[in-house]
């Protein structure tokens, strides 16, 4: 799959920070069941390629690593069995590990310098990062007419009311957003249902 292709799926790419691997397989199967394949697990927790490797089980789910930092975490989330990365912004180093790796990447870009440093590379396809704090779809919109080549994947602060208007700008494939999956034991019931919903926002 391409990065665009991952970015395609959903309209929603839920952001996963969990504590427990015991979590990870109900998480994946209610969000898959919702109709959001694509998983974006942080590497925030002490858990986390090890939730990688379990939600890499669920069938239907296309994992992905996000907080990649540089090579190292390149190489750990690949071996892991992750699907594609993300990145909160964009360096040499991890830009170089994550092409040469041949996994979809997402970098994250804040400014029009990174978008530009991003398409030198040959990328096309950037996380937006962090969204809100950073001007919000005012601030997206004025960065998208001259670097048009570029598409987005808005993440920070974005939340259910706010994800259709995100969704609504040309520039932007999906969102990403961590309301899908509140903090703390999972409720997959509630899960499946907040999945549903994100899965039918329009774009």
């Amino acid at each position: 799959m391409t990065v665009e292709d991952i970015m395609m799926l959903a309209p929603v790419i839920p952001v996963l920070v969990i504590h427990d691997v015991a979590h990870a397989r109900p998480i994946a199967e209610a969000l898959v069941e919702g109709g959001l394949p694509a998983l974006e697990v942080t590497l925030r927790t002490p858990a986390a390629l090890d939730v990688i490797r379990e939600m890499a089980k669920v069938e239907g789910a296309v994992v992905g690593a996000g907080t990649v930092l540089n090579p190292d975490d390149v190489k750990a989330s690949v071996d892991a069995g992750a699907r594609f990365l993300v990145s909160p912004g964009l360096t040499e180093p991890l830009a170089n590990a994550a092409i040469a790796s041949c996994v979809p990447f997402l970098p994250g870009t804040a400014n029009a310098g990174d978008v530009m440093r991003g398409l030198d590379m040959g990328l096309t396809h950037f996380k937006f990062f962090p969204a809100t704090a950073n001007g919000g779809i005012p601030a997206l919109n004025a960065l998208a007419a001259p670097l048009f080549k570029a598409r987005f994947c808005p993440t920070g602060g974005i939340t259910e009311q706010s994800a259709a208007d995100w969704l609504a700008l040309d520039a932007v494939l999906c969102v990403g957003g961590s309301w899908v999956v509140p903090a703390g034991e999972p409720d997959v019931g509630e899960i499946r249902k907040r999945a549903a919903a994100a899965a039918l926002l329009p774009r």
